[in-house]
């Protein structure tokens, strides 16, 4: 996968972007590219079914663990998180490719 060829919508929060491949507004399924540069963190959020996320590049932590390049998570429905990615500032961001069932609800 070329990221830098990845055309990367930026987001309201700070250091964060997003490349959808597939959002259906009726189930609210998405499939999406989240990037997020070392020390910047997507809000806090309740998942209102699964999700699942590969880490494709960098890694990120969160209150349930700290994640690297390669693992799959998954987020089960009423789970509650605000992802930051790890590394140095200026250092290479975090890249996730998420698939969620049915959406967020974000808590700030």
């Amino acid at each position: 996968m070329e990221l830098d060829t990845i055309p990367w919508q930026s987001t309201r929060y700070p250091g964060i972007a997003v490349h959808f491949y597939q959002s259906d507004k009726r189930t609210k399924r998405v499939l999406a590219l989240i990037r997020m540069d070392p020390g910047c963190g997507y809000p806090a959020h309740q998942h209102r079914d699964a999700e699942e996320v590969l880490v494709v590049r960098g890694g990120y932590e969160d209150q349930l663990g700290t994640y690297e390049q390669g693992q799959v998570v998954r987020y089960e429905a009423g789970t509650e998180h605000g992802p930051r990615a790890t590394g140095v500032p200026g250092g290479e961001p975090c890249v996730l490719l998420a698939l969620a069932y049915e959406g967020i609800k974000l808590l700030q």
